[in-house]
């Protein structure tokens, strides 16, 4: 506490990333990071900016980049929004959209920075509890409200939702922001994007940290329709207006056009957490149904906490909630195979 301090800033309860440990021989499965390097020719691009005018300001309007994603989602780019990672972009959603005389809804056990900005920016804001399966059901978000915002896939569980299911959500408000927080989707989940021609008062927000393996880079986009790009576009120039720096606009526009690297890639995550689900599951883990780079997973006669402590005790790193109804879970980031490996031995020690 300071008598400095806004009144606002006694009331926040800031957001708590996963750590980033400094261990030896670590096995690093709490953040949900790419496994792999990112593709060469993103090295390459940086590299290249690196090596240019750096005393000059980047583009403000990143549109190199902007030009790049709307030509892989089908959109223009007047339709795509970037930002200093999808966290950022979601802080200038709900600063822009979010904040009406209606409660926000969004998912009781979902990303735990939804209710930090709700507090940040003083939005009214309902949790709708998962259903017993720990599933997002459409028909619990047929109430009043002023927006709504969900994660599809789910975090931490990892379960996605049809898009079929997501635009009969984003039909039933026509009147109401609906914004898709999309950080895993590319790991088995179907993008709302191609929704967005239809639907004016739908955003998607992606991120280049997971699928694209720029977690250190920071990049996040938006797409919508132009209103709801202009508004974030006034929020961002409200507040900076050069969020990406030169290597930033050079990485992740090579990134977005090494569809060879991107599909590999996710291709062998994908093949990493049906191994890992399986190995689980032999072991007598409960695991919830993933589409994203991680899987959510528990076993009946061991506390999530008590085995995240003897886990790390191995050097082996989860991430655990101490949150009522996901306490025994743990949120497992697929790692490489020899990664999982390591996971599966400790876990035989422990059990």
């Amino acid at each position: 506490m300071s008598k400095y301090w806004s009144p606002i800033v006694s009331t926040l309860k800031p957001y708590v990333p996963g750590e980033q440990p400094r261990m030896a021989n670590l096995v690093k499965l709490n953040t949900n990071e790419n496994p792999y390097a990112p593709s060469e020719k993103v090295i390459e691009a940086i590299r290249g900016a690196a090596s240019a005018d750096l005393r000059l300001y980047p583009d403000p309007l990143a549109l190199d980049l902007r030009q790049a994603i709307a030509a892989r989602s089908s959109v223009a780019a007047e339709q795509v929004f970037v930002g200093n990672g999808s966290d950022e972009v979601l802080a200038h959603a709900f600063a822009a959209f979010l904040k009406h005389d209606k409660p926000l809804l969004y998912p009781d056990i979902s990303y735990s920075f939804y209710p930090t900005y709700a507090g940040l920016f003083g939005i009214d804001a309902i949790e709708v509890p998962l259903d017993v399966a720990f599933r997002i059901d459409i028909a619990d978000y047929r109430r009043p409200a002023g927006a709504i915002i969900l994660p599809n896939p789910n975090a931490p569980t990892g379960i996605g939702l049809p898009l079929a299911e997501i635009e009969a959500l984003v039909a039933d408000h026509p009147d109401q922001p609906v914004v898709i927080d999309e950080a895993y989707i590319d790991f088995g989940g179907e993008s709302a994007a191609a929704l967005v021609p239809k639907y004016d008062n739908l955003l998607v927000v992606q991120t280049f940290s997971k699928s694209r393996a720029l977690a250190g880079l920071r990049v996040g986009f938006a797409i919508g329709q132009r209103p709801l790009i202009e508004g974030l576009e006034r929020v961002k120039d409200s507040f900076n207006s050069y969020p990406l720096g030169r290597a930033a606009q050079a990485g992740a526009t090579a990134a977005i056009r090494d569809e060879a690297w991107f599909e590999a890639t996710c291709r062998k995550i994908v093949a990493s957490r049906a191994k890992l689900t399986g190995e689980l599951e032999a072991r007598g883990f409960e695991v919830l149904p993933s589409q994203a780079n991680f899987i959510f997973a528990r076993h009946p006669k061991h506390a999530g906490g008590t085995l995240a402590a003897k886990l790390r005790e191995r050097a082996v790193i989860v991430r655990h909630f101490a949150k009522p109804r996901i306490a025994d879970f743990l949120r497992i980031t697929i790692g490489t195979d020899a990664e999982c490996a390591r996971l599966v031995a400790a876990l035989d020690e422990i059990l």
